[in-house]
């Protein structure tokens, strides 16, 4: 299809140029053709970025395109002006003009279609396949699985039995809570306990204990049986996860 034509050296022109910019990157087809070479030619002069924003972008790819570079710096005044009036404007204006330059470079720099780019990379980025995901979800499970339980704690009640009657069972407990433990995984005993009556005068200490996923309840029930001479038997009587 052959692009519509456009007088690009009247302001007319330029503004219907815009419209048609408006939602084309090149004036014939998808990429850049004489087309464009010879539009811009025409065109001669940077279009204005506000009024025209259409057609500045056209126009500052294309530069960029052909090597065209300073597009923004102004032209020179028709008419001379008085030489004072020249030499108070000269600063200003250079300055002016090294900041349009400056802009313009970086507009040049700008790809409009560098988004295509990224586009490409996560094409191109190899895909995880059905059994690689299986095994990378399996392995994330548990390692979770494993932090968890190296956090969990476990409370554990346990029952025991003095051998008499006149036992000091205060001191039992005092006894057990400060020489029982686990020495590479310590356990925390509990602060207090009951004591509850069994039979005969005989009353059981109620006690509980606090362990971590590398302890052991049946240790510390070794530990305590041990102490033959007063105690008669020890009991788990719960096990709840904290």
């Amino acid at each position: 299809m052959q692009a519509p034509k456009f007088d690009l050296t009247s302001d007319k022109g330029k503004n219907a140029f815009n419209g048609q910019m408006g939602s084309k990157s090149y004036v014939e087809g998808w990429m850049y053709s004489s087309a464009d070479s010879e539009a811009f030619a025409q065109m001669g002069s940077c279009p204005d970025s506000k009024k025209m924003p259409h057609a500045y972008r056209w126009f500052i790819h294309i530069a960029a395109l052909q090597g065209v570079r300073g597009l923004a710096a102004p032209a020179p005044a028709a008419a001379a002006a008085p030489k004072a009036a020249k030499a108070a404007a000269k600063a200003p204006k250079a300055k002016a003009a090294k900041k349009a330059v400056v802009e313009e470079e970086d507009d040049e720099d700008f790809d409009v279609f560098g988004d295509d780019d990224d586009d490409d990379e996560e094409e191109e980025a190899p895909k995880e396949s059905r059994a690689d995901m299986i095994a990378r979800l399996k392995h994330e499970a548990e390692v979770r699985l494993k932090k968890k339980e190296e956090n969990q704690r476990t409370l554990v009640g346990l029952d025991v039995k003095p051998w008499s009657t006149d036992q000091d069972l205060a001191e039992l407990f005092k006894k057990l809570t400060t020489t029982i433990n686990l020495p590479d995984a310590p356990i925390k005993w509990g602060e207090i306990c009951h004591q509850v009556e069994v039979a005969y005068g005989i009353k059981k200490l109620v006690m509980s204990f606090v362990m971590g996923s590398q302890s052991s309840s049946d240790e510390v029930v070794e530990m305590i049986e041990a102490l033959e001479d007063e105690v008669q038997s020890v009991e788990v009587t719960s096990m709840n996860v904290l």
